[in-house]
């Protein structure tokens, strides 16, 4: 029976990137794409609830792809129950336009939380998103051209990696960031997460009617640990892959005392 691999994204069923993924894995499976129709960047892993969910399919390069009026995560849950008749041996999520790095990003994350979602349903997934120089570039698309190599390279070797042997074991998730400079040569290093990205900005503006409106923002760490994907992306220009599992509980012991100490 061959595998069955399924894409999705958080930019939508329009992104290059998403086509760019399909592209790194077709020939290793029956490859299908179910995406959001628009764009749902740092919606987390949010699921529809109280809306009606909609397909449309449409073509896509020598395919189709089927389009969802929800978030990645709606995605994800639709083409496993209803478009495919079987869940799915590997999920891919990207290519994101724009990197996803730190605790900050596996927590906020679109890409991401499709990944968690599927590793929910019982699913491997690989996240994948490519750093850009233009901040702007990161929830527009804007059609120019990309270089997609390095981040296929890395999708199609972990991919078919993945569909071989499944994944490490207690690891749900692979997270892989490409640098915009990366080349098919550019090496590959795990990573932990760094624990945030930006430092959080507010815009405060009036509208013309004077009422106050909020934009919020951020500028992006420039330090972080040896060892972490923030510092693996931003100082050594490596393509960082990072380990990720749906298990949150943190484990050093420190609660316990504290419940002793509180409730005792």
């Amino acid at each position: 029976m061959p595998k069955k691999i399924l894409i999705t994204n958080d930019d939508g069923v329009g992104s290059s990137g998403l086509l760019a993924a399909y592209e790194a894995v077709r020939g290793l499976g029956d490859v299908t794409v179910v995406a959001p129709a628009t764009q749902q960047s740092a919606v987390g892993r949010s699921m529809t609830l109280f809306e009606p969910l909609r397909i449309a399919k449409g073509a896509f390069g020598d395919t189709i792809a089927y389009s969802v009026n929800g978030t990645p995560t709606d995605a994800v849950v639709i083409g496993m129950y209803v478009i495919l008749d079987r869940k799915p041996d590997l999920v891919i999520s990207g290519v994101n336009i724009g990197e996803n790095l730190s605790a900050e990003a596996a927590t906020t994350s679109g890409t991401i939380g499709a990944a968690l979602e599927a590793a929910n349903q019982g699913v491997p997934a690989i996240a994948a998103s490519m750093r850009v120089e233009d901040e702007g570039d990161k929830f527009v698309d804007t059609g120019r051209m990309r270089d997609y190599a390095a981040a296929q390279r890395v999708i199609r070797r972990l991919a078919q990696r993945v569909l071989e042997e499944g994944m490490p074991p207690g690891v749900d998730v692979l997270n892989v960031n490409v640098p915009c400079t990366a080349t098919p040569a550019t090496p590959v290093v795990a990573t932990d997460l760094a624990r945030r990205m930006y430092d959080t900005r507010v815009h405060r503006r009036q509208d013309p009617r004077g009422r106050s409106y909020y934009w919020i923002d951020g500028t992006v760490v420039e330090e972080a640990a040896e060892g972490t994907d923030l510092h693996v992306i931003l100082k050594e220009g490596c393509i960082s892959v990072t380990p990720l599992t749906l298990d949150m509980t943190a484990r050093t012991g420190v609660l316990a005392d504290m419940l002793r100490r509180t409730f005792e």
